[in-house]
């Protein structure tokens, strides 16, 4: 399927590995022209090499050395981008982070971390590409959410920013249609992706992992990084033009919810 992404232009945030470099990536391989950001600059200039040799120039892959959980960081990402393509197309909120445990042991710095690291660089970012989008007459806004967003499972902080998300990308939806900006959530489930929380738990405890797999996953098995990508990549297209305001699970059925 051609998803007509074509030099499109996309921002991801924290796109130097995981979910939001699997996005960057299936992006680019669609034709797209990226904006990676992240605060490690190898990290990120391996990342960028890497999306480079799939684009086929060097000039359609950017990358910004950047804490977007600041706002200096978010409006460098964002002026790099359109001084570099000269527009926005898509934006995915891809950066996230959650501490702390039950309610009594978790601290005012726990959530405070979750909200500033995971919630308001959503908040940021998009506040800062809508004025662009709006000047466009289109645009695509992505929050990189979780099944733990949607139903009650994982640390309370990050169960509590990822539900903020969901809302805020339905509160978007809504005011933006106007505008001919669309705005999702997507939702993964359990993705092992090298040096990620669940690659890293399997190799501290395999079995115990092999044990939640079997119980937790229908298809028994994690998710993988490309398969949100593809997600990804196709809520940013024409092709899913009348799909806005939704929340859209890539879990190989590990949620319990209806909706």
């Amino acid at each position: 399927m051609n998803l007509q992404l074509t030099d499109k232009v996309a921002i991801v945030t924290g796109s130097s590995q995981g979910l939001g470099l699997a996005s960057a990536r299936a992006l680019v391989e669609e034709g797209a022209r990226v904006t990676l950001c992240a605060r490690n600059a190898d990290n990120l200039n391996n990342a960028a090499a890497d999306l480079r040799a799939i684009a086929g120039h060097h000039d359609r892959v950017l990358a910004v050395v950047a804490d977007v959980s600041t706002t200096d960081g978010a409006a460098t990402v964002v002026a790099e981008t359109l001084r570099h393509f000269q527009r926005i197309d898509i934006l995915v909120n891809n950066v996230g982070k959650g501490t702390g445990t039950d309610i009594v042991n978790t601290t005012d710095d726990d959530w405070a971390v979750a909200i500033d690291q995971t919630l308001i660089p959503a908040v940021r970012m998009s506040r800062l590409v809508v004025p662009e989008m709006q000047k466009q007459r289109s645009g695509v806004i992505l929050m990189i959410a979780s099944i733990w967003g949607r139903e009650s499972g994982g640390r309370m902080t990050y169960n509590a920013v990822k539900a903020a998300e969901i809302s805020l990308a339905k509160a978007m939806a809504q005011q933006l249609a106007k505008d001919n900006i669309r705005v999702n959530s997507v939702a993964p489930g359990s993705i092992s992706f090298e040096g990620g929380t669940w690659w890293k738990r399997t190799q501290d405890d395999p079995q115990g992992m092999a044990e939640f797999v079997k119980k937790e996953i229908p298809f028994g098995r994690f998710g993988k990084a490309e398969e949100v990508g593809a997600l990804v990549a196709f809520l940013a297209s024409e092709k899913a033009s009348w799909i806005t305001g939704a929340s859209v699970t890539v879990d190989g059925g590990q949620s319990r919810s209806n909706i």
